[in-house]
């Protein structure tokens, strides 16, 4: 039953999402190019990253052995961010996204469109989407915590898509409920993965180079995801949500598996001005990189050699490279309150997690490198894990196809 005040919401977006159509139909007038290729990441503000960047760059990588002239488009909303000099950049406004969306032939993205978006009949959309397995639930998964526009919009978007790329056969159960989506789905593995098998020792030695670290120095990437509110509530920004012990995390790390460490923090955009706020020791302030600025954050775990996160789905990614990748959940009851059951019971990964710093530490020292291969092992095999190295050819063969 929903009160009055989400009614009156829900039917104040329906409104805008008709205007936001309008431009959509008045482009029609423009014939669809089939070698016209929009893409975007995380609803134009991600920039040159996650799946769609490789699979571009393999669509480039063609145009130049074959002959063929696809052209990409990428939409963002901050137009000053890299971009390779074959592929357009369009900033993200309502009417260049409508225009641009509505004469290609394809669109591949990795987050939804917005609300009010339309699709040609010739067109096709492949949606990459950002995780393969995950732990957070999404869309239905949530139950009654997933709002009613939420799925509103969710199913708008889904009714768009022709092809959901998935890497693994437990995404395509989860995606019906998780994505609201049935349609065709492709086993490709997922692009965006690529890279931690076909350059892992270029990025290994090149991150070091860009951050000034010295070649043998061991990095651990934390990733943790962002905090403040449900989608029903109003978000807050907190810095004590950042609550790792990371002096007594690396010193773990050095005793545990040796050499000299560093953090590498990859942060949600809006804490990373709160950084200043964490509680880091000055003593160890010179070992904290903070790469939240990066487009690509698989550039950054292909770069790692251990991974900690609270909910990130990317540690089913770190776990292919067989690298130690931990859990730390200390606001894992109000998590779960907010959001939803996670998709997991933790006990069933491989990953070693724990509620407060000290298990954390715990995990580390104790961390057994055969127990968690062959846990890793058996959770590519009973989900059917894909990742390769080849997903990009392979979604790049499915558009030539």
């Amino acid at each position: 039953m929903i009160d009055k005040e989400e009614r009156r919401y829900i039917q104040k977006r329906k409104r805008k999402a008709f205007l936001y159509s309008i431009p959509f139909y008045l482009c029609r007038i423009f014939k669809v190019d089939k070698r016209k290729l929009v893409f975007w990441t995380f609803e134009g503000s991600g920039g040159y990253g996650d799946s769609p960047k490789y699979i571009a760059e393999e669509i480039l990588k063609r145009n130049k052995e074959n002959g063929k002239q696809y052209r990409i488009y990428w939409l963002m909303t901050d137009i000053s961010q890299y971009m390779p000099p074959e592929i357009v950049k369009v900033h993200d406004t309502m009417w260049n996204r409508a225009y641009h969306m509505a004469t290609a032939g394809w669109w591949v993205g990795n987050s939804r469109t917005f609300y009010g978006t339309k699709r040609r009949k010739k067109q096709r959309y492949i949606q990459t989407w950002h995780a393969n397995i995950g732990l957070k639930p999404i869309g239905r998964c949530r139950g009654n915590k997933f709002p009613l526009i939420a799925d509103i919009v969710s199913k708008a978007d889904s009714d768009l898509i022709t092809t959901v790329i998935t890497g693994s056969e437990w995404a395509e159960k989860m995606y019906p409920n998780g994505l609201i989506y049935s349609g065709h789905m492709l086993r490709t593995g997922l692009p965006r993965s690529d890279v931690l098998f076909n350059d892992r020792e270029k990025k290994y030695a090149e991150i070091r180079e860009r951050y000034h670290v010295a070649p043998n120095t061991r990095l651990l990437m934390y990733a943790p995801t962002f905090r403040g509110g449900s989608q029903k509530g109003k978000r807050k920004i907190s810095a004590e949500s950042i609550t790792v012990d990371f002096s007594g995390v690396l010193n773990a790390l050095e005793k545990r598996f040796g050499g000299n460490w560093c953090v590498m923090l990859r942060l949600h955009p809006q804490l990373a001005a709160l950084k200043e706020q964490f509680n880091i020791p000055d003593e160890i302030s010179h070992k904290m990189i903070d790469v939240t600025q990066e487009p690509d954050m698989n550039e950054i775990l292909a770069a790692s050699d251990a991974f900690l996160t609270d909910y990130s789905s990317s540690v089913f990614e770190s776990m292919i490279m067989y690298i130690p990748s931990f859990l730390y959940v200390d606001d894992l009851d109000d998590y779960i309150s907010d959001r939803g059951m996670l998709m997991f019971n933790l006990d069933e990964l491989p990953f070693p997690w724990s509620r407060d710093n000290q298990g954390l530490i715990d995990n580390i020292l104790h961390f057994n490198e055969e127990i968690y291969a062959e846990s890793v092992k058996r959770m590519i095999d009973e989900n059917k894990i894909v990742m390769d190295g080849r997903a990009s050819a392979r979604v790049a063969e499915f558009m030539e196809g």
